[in-house]
């Protein structure tokens, strides 16, 4: 078959087109942490040992930051992230990450609340508390999202 070089190139673009448009999830989480909170650095490590992008912005006050968010006051914990629309709250798992950008639900964003020791930036050994990630929907009611240990 003979397609002549227009041809070629019509389809050429036409492949690139349809792979560009191909929605893949975002990678890049935005965090931000206190300059001298040192879990927080850890997290950050887990993220990107799990395959995200992190670019890490340090601010001495995250309330502003979680009030853009629509973090619910009583959620929050030492430090904040934001991916693909959604805000990431805590000591969140990367592997309940990736499921929220997978599933993309109607909310605003997971968070484990607290400093849950064992979760990901809080481990200490083989000691290990049970903890959730909770996503919050879009009135600010959390629900359990993943049930941890």
């Amino acid at each position: 078959m003979n397609i002549g070089r227009r041809g070629f190139l019509g389809l050429a673009a036409a492949g690139l087109i349809a792979c560009s448009t191909a929605e893949q999830p975002p990678r890049l989480v935005r965090v931000y942490r206190s300059p001298t909170c040192g879990c927080c650095g850890d997290w950050v490590t887990h993220l990107r040992q799990n395959g995200f992008e992190v670019e890490v912005q340090e601010i001495d006050d995250l309330e502003p930051i979680a009030l853009r968010l629509g973090v619910p006051e009583q959620l929050r914990s030492c430090h904040t992230g934001e991916i693909g629309g959604y805000f990431v709250e805590g000591h969140v798992p990367a592997a309940d990450i990736q499921r929220l950008l997978a599933e993309r639900p109607n909310a605003l964003g997971i968070t484990v609340p607290g400093m849950p020791i064992g979760s990901p930036g809080m481990e200490r050994g083989n000691v290990r508390q049970p903890y959730q990630t909770l996503l919050v929907d879009r009135s600010g009611t959390p629900s359990v999202f993943a049930d941890h240990g």
